[in-house]
């Protein structure tokens, strides 16, 4: 179709109308205008019975009649929020304050009586070319979610999942990541250096979409190429020089001043010693006797900002069935319906009774996130990490 005048002979059309003879008039009339796939309702039940039972184009709905007016087939349209088509209210134009409620109610126009020829034209061809131009935009949504989707999984796939096979020595690992609606840019990561140990990680790119998720695959991939090249040197990798190497390679050329918080570690899985890098990130918490922030542990700026900035690590040590636990802020900072925050004070209490198994822990504290979220949209991408050297106490 295409203009608001041009007839659509295609088009399937619903009449809701109580009345014998509007119904035959409007039949006849539509029929001259060239639309032919017509049926046919005498009232509003009988409507929305078709309404369910088929597909149609546009409907023209009377105002006034037995048993479910216009005004309840609009309501129960809005209440049920499907893809309605389309409704053009049949009203006499002594009714306007009705029509106006109708309009309310996601009426699309209406219609005087009379049904005089170039006004059921143009008023037809009208809300044809807008239900065009909104299934258009309908598919091109669709389309743009199914790319996002698959944006979503390609970054899932990024990630480590055989944590039994990144694990060392006594060491137990798992954990997951949640993503936002919109590609973002968390990660974690857990990679076997050695037959004693293990690197762990988990960081968070500033801002959404394409650019966030961009960055993620590239600092995944430049922390893997320096931990193992330091690696191969014969040494064990330290945290802070390979925060280091990724850091200058992150900030050359970053116009877009995109920057990465990140904690990383390496820790021995013999011992239950290591060495950890806290990169404007969250500090782990401890997970023993009762939950505690790692530390003494010095925080150092974000990954991405400047080039040549001198990254260094802190030691630290778990005792047998301890745990570590590392997240993005997408945990402490998840909103529930109100705008308020899930904050570290109540997950500290989550993690104080989750224990130290470490998918236990990681899936207790995803729940807790959902449970206060109570299903208001999640707006950052959730990632958490745990992980228990020796059995649990």
């Amino acid at each position: 179709m295409s203009g608001a005048g041009a007839v659509e002979t295609g088009a399937a059309i619903l009449v809701v109308d109580d009345s014998s003879f509007n119904r035959l008039v409007l039949k006849r009339r539509l029929g001259e205008l060239g639309y032919g796939d017509i049926t046919m309702a005498e009232d509003g039940v009988q409507g929305l019975a078709a309404l369910e039972r088929g597909r149609f184009d546009v409907v023209l709905l009377d105002l006034e009649m037995p048993n479910l007016d216009g005004i309840g087939v609009l309501e129960q349209l809005r209440a049920m929020r499907g893809a309605a088509p389309p409704v053009i209210v049949i009203s006499a134009l002594t009714e306007m304050e009705k029509i106006v409620r109708c309009i309310e109610l996601g009426a699309e126009d209406y219609l005087p009586k009379s049904f005089d020829p170039p006004l059921l034209r143009a008023r037809l061809g009208a809300v044809m070319e807008k239900k065009r131009l909104r299934d258009l935009a309908d598919a091109r949504l669709a389309a743009l979610e199914a790319e996002l989707e698959s944006a979503r999984a390609a970054q899932l796939a990024l990630v480590p999942r055989d944590f039994a096979a990144a694990a060392t020595g006594r060491l137990a690992v798992h954990a997951a990541m949640v993503p936002a609606r919109q590609v973002g840019g968390d990660l974690y990561d857990c990679l076997r250096l050695d037959a004693r140990h293990m690197l762990f990680a988990v960081a968070d790119v500033s801002g959404k979409g394409a650019p966030a998720g961009l960055t993620m695959a590239r600092t995944l991939g430049l922390v893997r190429a320096a931990a193992k090249r330091l690696a191969a040197e014969g040494a064990t990798p330290d945290p802070g020089a390979v925060l280091e190497m990724a850091n200058d390679d992150l900030a050359a050329d970053n116009e877009s001043q995109t920057f990465v918080t990140v904690a990383l570690g390496v820790i021995d899985g013999e011992t239950g010693q290591g060495r950890i890098a806290v990169a404007g990130h969250d500090l782990p918490v401890v997970l023993g006797a009762a939950p505690r922030l790692l530390g003494p542990i010095r925080r150092q700026p974000a990954l991405g900002a400047i080039e040549g900035i001198p990254f260094a690590s802190d030691p630290f040590a778990l005792a047998p069935g301890e745990a570590l636990f590392i997240y993005s802020d997408g945990v402490s900072e998840a909103e529930d319906r109100q705008g308020g925050f899930f904050g570290r004070d109540r997950l500290l209490a989550v993690l104080g009774a989750a224990g130290t198994d470490p998918r236990a822990v990681v899936e207790e504290v995803l729940r807790a996130v959902t449970r206060f979220a109570d299903g208001a949209p999640q707006a950052d991408d959730i990632t958490a990490l745990a992980l228990r050297y020796g059995s649990p106490p």
